[in-house]
């Protein structure tokens, strides 16, 4: 029986090794492939265990990004930028610090003289009254002796009365070439003068003495300059010449040059009132009553009509 049976064929033993290597064997251990899926995802559960974005505690809470660290030589002291030390000066730093700027470099002074703006009477005045109040505010409290209160306030009264000296000629012709603007600035300082202080004697009396002198030849020298280019008619037209008579009385009669003048500028108006001046002769006898009063002639007749 066993030549009837069909013989096997005979397989070389390298061909048999081939074979086994070439595909799996059925009867491999079952944890051939396994063991290499069970790698892969112990490879996995590592991965999600060290990343970062897996991780559910950091999940949690948003990320943020580190903060930058500066090194030792980034923050360093140093002086402000001259913009913004500029913004910490109040006024009156600012011209103290341009005043000594100006002392030692004159070219620079001329250049700021030049390239200034005119300061209008407004701004003149405000200025005034500022060392007004200062003036003010040094007066003494209470009952006191001429000599205490003269030695408080003669230090801002010097300075008042110094203003007012260099002030003035920047209003006054040729300079100013408007009356007009020259009168106004006028007007207003010699307000200042008004409320200076007076005192009994002569020693302490002089700065406000000198002041009304001072101020007063300013409106003549304004005067004198209206009446030349419009005969005096803008004097009186604007209401100057009552508004000087009353700074006169308010100053005691101490603007007596100014009177002469504004007497002298629009007197010529009160020669042509009336037709027959013989008969106006008592009533135009004083121009200078006239100016006090307020009484002027009628207007100039102009042309042959």
């Amino acid at each position: 029986m066993n030549v009837l049976l069909s013989p096997q064929p005979h397989r070389l033993p390298h061909q048999h090794e081939a074979t086994h290597l070439s595909s799996p064997s059925r009867s491999g251990s079952p944890f051939h492939n396994m063991t290499g899926r069970k790698r892969k995802a112990d490879d996995e559960n590592d991965e999600m265990s060290v990343s970062p974005r897996n991780s559910p505690a950091v999940a949690s809470r948003q990320l943020s990004r580190p903060s930058k660290k500066f090194r030792a030589n980034d923050i360093v002291g140093r002086p402000l930028s001259l913009p913004r030390l500029l913004e910490t000066l109040d006024p009156t730093q600012l011209r103290t610090v341009l005043e000594r700027i100006c002392e030692r470099h004159p070219d620079i002074g001329r250049e700021v003289v030049e390239s200034a703006p005119r300061p209008t009477v407004a701004a003149a005045h405000d200025v005034l009254r500022e060392y007004e109040e200062k003036l003010k505010a040094a007066v003494p409290y209470g009952e006191s002796s001429a000599d205490y209160t003269y030695y408080r306030v003669k230090a801002p009264l010097t300075a008042l009365i110094d203003a007012l000296l260099d002030f003035t000629p920047q209003y006054l012709p040729p300079i100013e070439t408007q009356h007009t603007v020259s009168l106004q600035y006028l007007d207003g300082a010699t307000k200042v003068i008004h409320g200076l202080p007076d005192w009994e004697s002569q020693q302490y009396r002089h700065h406000k003495d000198n002041a009304y002198d001072e101020i007063s030849k300013a409106w003549a020298l304004v005067i004198n300059e209206a009446a030349k280019r419009g005969g005096g008619l803008s004097l009186s037209s604007g209401g100057w010449d009552q508004t000087l008579a009353k700074h006169n009385e308010h100053s005691g009669g101490r603007m007596g040059t100014a009177m002469s003048a504004m007497a002298a500028g629009v007197g010529w108006m009160g020669s042509q009132s009336g037709a027959n001046p013989v008969n106006n002769h008592s009533e135009q006898n004083s121009i200078l009553s006239q100016l006090m009063s307020g009484a002027y002639g009628s207007p100039v007749r102009v042309g042959p009509w």
